[in-house]
């Protein structure tokens, strides 16, 4: 009889230790469900239940991220304020939250992640690049007046003034100037701003840039 207990007991903690990957992989599925869908109640239910908010996916993608993309604003703005929730993690490819959150344009969840914490000044590929590539003015100046560094460099020494050159809109062409972005930095293949807009044929840029540089140019004696 004791034998048998034994093997009870064995066979009940390895029925336990099943149910509870089998609940891990339910949650964790049902996790990355819900953000797609957006569905706020899931994910809430699922973090109460202890779920860890900064679960990657199988290809190691942040659920914050992730959420963001798609876009999930309601899933987005419930991560944000969940008590652990890494808001600086790195995909593969060098991007945080902040960036995806940027790029889509979503003001209010890039607002809120600032205020927590979230890293303006990452090394290489910034925000504030991001932004500038969306041409984004609102996010530019909310970058700036969270100390986002104007002449930022990416790892080929592309700035974010020459980003909104060649993607970017004139008007966020003109802000970076206006707050200081150096018209005179170039990258590791020898371009200035005023090339990438000239590259991209965006002649509204080009005019922008080329006035300003004649502005700073010392005047002669009359």
């Amino acid at each position: 009889m004791r034998k048998y207990f034994k093997y009870l007991k064995k066979y009940i903690v390895f029925i336990g230790l099943f149910l509870s990957q089998w609940a891990w992989a339910g949650a964790y599925e049902d996790f990355f469900t819900a953000i797609r869908q957006d569905d706020s109640k899931v994910v809430q239910n699922l973090l109460q239940r202890g779920f860890d908010p900064n679960t990657r996916d199988p290809k190691n993608l942040h659920g914050l991220f992730l959420a963001l993309r798609e876009p999930s604003p309601k899933v987005a703005h419930l991560l944000i304020k969940a008590p652990k929730i890494d808001l600086n993690p790195i995909t593969d490819d060098g991007e945080t939250p902040l960036m995806m959150a940027v790029f889509k344009g979503q003001v209010e969840l890039a607002v809120a992640m600032i205020e927590k914490g979230a890293d303006v000044n990452k090394t290489g590929w910034t925000p504030l690049h991001y932004a500038a590539t969306a041409g984004n003015v609102q996010l530019i100046n909310l970058l700036l007046e969270n100390h986002a560094y104007i002449d930022a460099e990416s790892p080929n020494k592309t700035t974010p003034l020459m980003m909104a050159a060649h993607y970017g809109t004139p008007g966020a062409v003109k802000l970076l100037l206006e707050e200081g972005a150096d018209v005179s930095l170039k990258n590791d293949l020898g371009l200035a701003a005023i090339d990438f807009a000239q590259n991209a044929k965006k002649q509204d840029s080009v005019d922008v840039i080329a006035a300003f540089i004649r502005a700073q140019q010392p005047k002669g004696k009359w």
